[in-house]
C-alpha cells in the first residue's frame, strides 16, 4: 500500500517533479520556501525530511540540490538490501576540463580523471562532468568549483541550462531562444547576457542534468 502524503507534502513533491522536468534540476530549499510561502528554507527542509522518511524522495548529503525522486510503488518502502545494492551500482564518469560559469575560458581537452557516481542522483544519466569556474550561475546554485553533470546533445529546450561553445570557448548558461535570436543568460545580476550573432561559431555541447558539490576533488 502506498504511503499517504499530506496536502503540503504532495505540493512539494509536485514542485520537485515539475522543476526537474522543466530544468533538469530539483529545486533548492530556498526555492521551495519561496514558491510555497514558507518563512525560511528550514521549513522546506523539515518537509523534505518527512518526504524522505515516507520513501517519496531521497536526500543526498554533499550534492547541491541533492533531491532524488523515488518511483512510486504499491509494495511500500524498498527493502534495506535493495537500498544498499543501489549505492553499489556506480558508474565511472569522466571529469573533463574546467568550464567557466562566468567569462568563458578554453575547456581542457583531456580527461582529468574518472569519478564513480550513482546515476540515479541525476535527472538523466550524464555523459561527463565539467568543473565550473566563476559565479555567473550562482542564483541557481551552480558555484565555483562545482562539478556539473552533462548529457551530450546538440539541442536543448528554451530555458534549459546548457553547456555552449562559442568558437573555441565554452560556457555554462541558461538558453533563451526568441525566434532566430539566441541569448545565453547568466543567473547572477553581476553578469551580462551573451548574445549569439549569426557570425558566431555556436553549438550546444550538452544540457545540465545535475550537480555535485565537493571540496575534495581538485
Amino acid at each position: 500500500m502506498a504511503v499517504k502524503l499530506t496536502e503540503r507534502q504532495q505540493q512539494i513533491l509536485d514542485l520537485i517533479r515539475n522543476e526537474i522536468s522543466r530544468t533538469g534540476f530539483p529545486p533548492t530549499r530556498a526555492e521551495i520556501a519561496h514558491a510555497l510561502g514558507f518563512r525560511s528554507a528550514n521549513a522546506a527542509e523539515d518537509h523534505l525530511k518527512a518526504l524522505a522518511k515516507k520513501g517519496a524522495i531521497e536526500l543526498t548529503a554533499g550534492a547541491s540540490r541533492g533531491i532524488r525522486l523515488i518511483p512510486a510503488s504499491d509494495n511500500g518502502p524498498a527493502h534495506a538490501f535493495d537500498h544498499v545494492s543501489s549505492t553499489l551500482r556506480q558508474m565511472l564518469i569522466p571529469l573533463v576540463g574546467r568550464v567557466a560559469a562566468g567569462s568563458p575560458i578554453l575547456a581542457a581537452e583531456h580527461v582529468e580523471r574518472e569519478i564513480g557516481i550513482e546515476p540515479s542522483l541525476f535527472s538523466q544519466v550524464p555523459d561527463y562532468l565539467l568543473r565550473v569556474r566563476g559565479l555567473s550561475m550562482r542564483d541557481v546554485g551552480i558555484l565555483d568549483g562545482d562539478l556539473l553533470a552533462v548529457k551530450k546533445t546538440p539541442d536543448a529546450r528554451n530555458g534549459q541550462i546548457v553547456v555552449a561553445r562559442l568558437g573555441d570557448e565554452v560556457t555554462v548558461k541558461r538558453l533563451s531562444r526568441t525566434g532566430n535570436r539566441i541569448e545565453l543568460l547568466p543567473e547572477n545580476p553581476d553578469f551580462s547576457p551573451i548574445i549569439v550573432t549569426p557570425d558566431d561559431e555556436f553549438s550546444l555541447e550538452g544540457i545540465a542534468v545535475g550537480l555535485i558539490r565537493t571540496t575534495t576533488l581538485q
